[in-house]
């Protein structure tokens, strides 16, 4: 049967959904979050979502907000990692946001000054440039993926914020160990990560103009249903389910571990979100 032009427009629509990076919603990325779901209840309907892509595959997910130029949170799924951290990866930017005609695939910033055509809807390498307190804190840490491909999508500016240096290097980099050794050690299954921030309206400034939001906390949780029940109690309480946050700052700066219930709680009077706010489908109950 020949089809008809409708069908072939929808054979197309859904091919261009399927290479976009900016997204309606994270459908194409689903397996980057637990039972294929978000977290609910996050109200700013500005943010986007971006499905962050690399050599043509896609790596992990991204709530990003292009005013204060900075991710909201990024979701990924955990892999047995050794921790080397990679740092010759080149810096990227994301496309899409700037124009929906961009390519899928996060992009290396150009070596010629063409920033101009996307600093409006993203974070550029000049915004960090001449920042002496901040470095650029990854949400999906590198040390948290195994495969090249994969670790080099988290050299993304979408994926990074300000983070005060003796944080980044100090509690931050410590606690990003400490789940990579608890997961990697007593996680059966597929863990499920989501890493975001809380801002209080600092922003880093250039040229006189506020361009990147500055984190005031910095908070993680996970979800693994699949674990080690003879893990010791110490860490069997922390599964199926945990999560954590820090100051992101110099001093009082020690990471607080806590349930996710706890976590959303505390998050509730630090952003946008609604009484249903919920970091895992159904409280990542098996």
């Amino acid at each position: 049967m020949k089809p008809t032009a409708g069908f072939l427009l929808i054979a197309l629509y859904n091919v261009l959904v399927a290479h976009a990076s900016v997204v309606e919603n994270f459908r194409e990325c689903k397996h980057f979050l637990y039972k294929g779901t978000p977290p609910a209840g996050i109200l700013d309907q500005n943010l986007k979502k971006i499905c962050q892509r690399y050599a043509n595959e896609p790596r992990f997910v991204t709530l990003y907000d292009p005013h204060k130029h900075i991710p909201v949170y990024s979701a990924y799924t955990f892999k047995k990692s050794d921790g080397e951290k990679r740092v010759d990866y080149p810096w990227m930017y994301e496309p899409q946001l700037a124009s929906s005609k961009g390519s899928g695939n996060m992009e290396p910033f150009p070596h010629t000054n063409l920033h101009q055509n996307f600093e409006d809807t993203q974070a550029v390498l000049q915004d960090y440039a001449d920042v002496v307190l901040y470095e650029r804190g990854h949400l999906n840490p590198d040390q948290h993926q195994s495969e090249p491909n994969d670790k080099a999508a988290t050299y993304a500016l979408t994926n990074v914020v300000p983070q005060i240096r003796e944080f980044n290097i100090g509690p931050w980099f410590k606690h990003e160990d400490r789940i990579r050794r608890r997961l990697n050690n007593y996680c059966r299954g597929q863990a499920y990560v989501v890493t975001g921030v809380t801002t209080s309206g600092n922003m880093i400034r250039r040229d006189n103009i506020d361009r990147v939001g500055i984190p005031e906390y910095m908070w993680t949780a996970y979800c693994c249903t699949d674990y080690d029940k003879n893990a010791p109690f110490y860490v069997r309480y922390k599964f199926p389910s945990f999560a954590a946050y820090g100051l992101n700052d110099r001093v009082n700066n020690h990471v607080v571990e806590l349930p996710v219930k706890r976590l959303e709680n505390f998050l509730k009077n630090k952003m946008d979100v609604d009484k249903d706010f919920q970091m895992f489908y159904r409280d990542c109950v098996p």
